[in-house]
């Protein structure tokens, strides 16, 4: 069992048999092992029944469910039942409700139940799970994904007493079932990695520190990587990370992390924003909420994760992830209403809502992302509060090119996390002129937060870029209780989005 930064990482294996789960699992403690089993609903709202699978005989599968009929258990997806079945050699069996009798079950459906199982399962060090014949790879990464505990900044005082999980066993009987489990558990635990940049409070990750173990952690997975402090970020003239970031008394940083690909290979570039605490600055926020701007970097651990599976996976494909990273305080250097910067690549904006400072930071990533001549580009941020009163907390939206953005939305939906598309109107660029420079950072409406900001964004993509953004403000961070395989706090949105674009991109240009 490996650990990286605040949580730790399961061993993931797959057998085909539930003789051979129990032998590589054999323990001393007989409270340690758990099976994971699906059901769904019976015939005419009878007691629910065993998935089919050929991993439980008659006996087992009998005792399962006699019991889930005397506790008037539900099959609903992600309803949980523990209980205990005699013939089987574990502590306990959680069945997960999948559904109704008949239905098919989808890949989302078994990642879902497998995470609602996991968090179930918690103190349970060894999980055997069934799900895994339905869909292999959503209920290695559901499992791993529900398992997640963020655990640093706990004292003994806090911390959970229960062992984490330490070993995941998929029962699947296909031949290449120990490749695609180690590659869903790759996937997870970069998701994971993704929370625990997010779930770090602001004084312990800052621009320095962020841009530190992101290279740390690059080069660890074979990235080549460029990290750019204050003088070279002046000398290039990076107006909008400077803006942002002068307020502060921990200075920006901008991290490009590079996988190459063959020759010849499609070029993709990846944005994303990364405000490691946002105050709104001089225009500054409520304070009653203000403790979860610890997640307005979400979209740049989204993008450092993204890009190291590009380079753990071996994508076909070139992926450049450029990283801004500010801080936004008020203070007496801190920037104002009303003043004009200017933006990497010469285009001048005037602040009028200092609280607007991710798309600065972004303008001038994207325009520097623009340069390499990538063939795509997919920028993600926890931009717009319009995004929530939009999409709610779970839908990101999604802009840019037309045909692009739609295939992105469609990836998303593909892999679960439901990225929708929105439009970016041409009308609203009159609403961003400026009376004193090229463009102003919003609008002088109140209405299409979101879009307005997309609008800003594609002011800076280069002619000829296929691009999409991202806005992940809600779905990066869940502020309400857990639910699947999403826990409290990040969530990891949009790492599987992002990867699956990739993916596509690699097979199909």
């Amino acid at each position: 069992m490996s650990t990286q930064s605040g949580h730790l990482s399961p061993v993931v294996t797959a057998v085909a048999t539930l003789a051979d789960a129990i032998s590589s699992t054999d323990t001393p403690d007989p409270q340690a092992r758990a099976l994971i089993v699906g059901i769904v609903s019976g015939a005419d709202d009878g007691p629910p029944a065993v998935l089919a699978n050929p991993f439980l005989d008659a006996e087992a599968t009998g005792q399962i469910e006699e019991q889930l009929a005397g506790l008037r258990a539900k099959a609903g997806v992600e309803k949980v039942t523990r209980l205990v079945a005699p013939a089987l050699p574990f502590e306990s069996v959680f069945a997960v409700g999948l559904g109704k009798s008949g239905e098919d079950v989808s890949a989302d459906v078994v990642r879902r139940a497998s995470g609602a199982a996991a968090r179930a399962a918690a103190g349970v060090p060894v999980l055997v799970t069934a799900l895994a014949e339905a869909d292999l790879e959503a209920a290695v990464e559901g499992t791993v994904l529900g398992a997640y505990r963020f655990t640093e900044f706990r004292s003994d005082k806090t911390a959970p007493k229960d062992p984490a999980l330490a070993t995941v066993v998929a029962l699947s009987t296909a031949e290449d079932a120990e490749d695609r489990a180690a590659r869903a558990s790759e996937i997870a635990e970069q998701v994971n990695f993704a929370r625990d940049l997010v779930n770090t409070p602001p004084n312990a990750l800052f621009p320095k520190s962020f841009a530190r173990r992101a290279k740390k952690f690059g080069e660890a997975v074979g990235l080549e990587v460029e990290v750019l402090g204050v003088k070279e970020l002046t000398r290039q003239g990076f107006g909008g990370i400077l803006g942002v970031g002068q307020g502060s008394e921990r200075s920006p940083r901008l991290v490009r992390l590079r996988h190459k690909g063959p020759e010849g290979a499609k070029k993709v570039a990846l944005v994303g924003k990364g405000i490691t605490f946002d105050t709104g600055g001089i225009s500054i926020k409520p304070a009653a909420s203000m403790h979860h701007m610890t997640s307005d970097m979400g979209g740049a651990a989204a993008v450092i994760a993204t890009v190291a599976l590009a380079a753990i996976l071996e994508l076909p494909i070139e992926v450049t992830a450029t990283v801004p990273m500010a801080e936004n305080m008020p203070s007496g250097s801190a920037q104002r209403p009303g003043d004009v910067l200017t933006q990497y690549g010469g285009t001048t904006v005037e602040v009028l809502n200092t609280d607007a400072e991710g798309r600065l930071i972004l303008a001038d990533a994207i325009v520097r992302a623009c340069e390499d001549n990538p063939d795509y580009l997919i920028e993600t941020s926890t931009l717009t509060g319009a995004q929530l009163i939009a999409l709610g907390p779970r839908i990101p939206g999604v802009m840019g090119s037309a045909e692009f953005r739609d295939r992105v939305a469609a990836c998303s939906a593909e892999v679960g996390e439901n990225a929708w598309p929105m439009p970016l109107p041409d009308e609203i660029r009159e609403d961003l002129k400026s009376t004193v420079a090229d463009l102003a950072n919003i609008s002088g409406q109140r209405f299409a937060g979101m879009l307005v900001a997309g609008v800003y964004l594609s002011e800076f993509v280069a002619d000829g870029v296929d691009w999409a953004h991202i806005d992940i403000a809600g779905p990066s961070y869940n502020t309400g209780s857990p639910w699947g395989h999403t826990p409290k706090g990040g969530t990891g949105v949009p790492v599987r989005t992002m990867l699956a674009v990739l993916e596509d991109i690699a097979t199909n240009g």
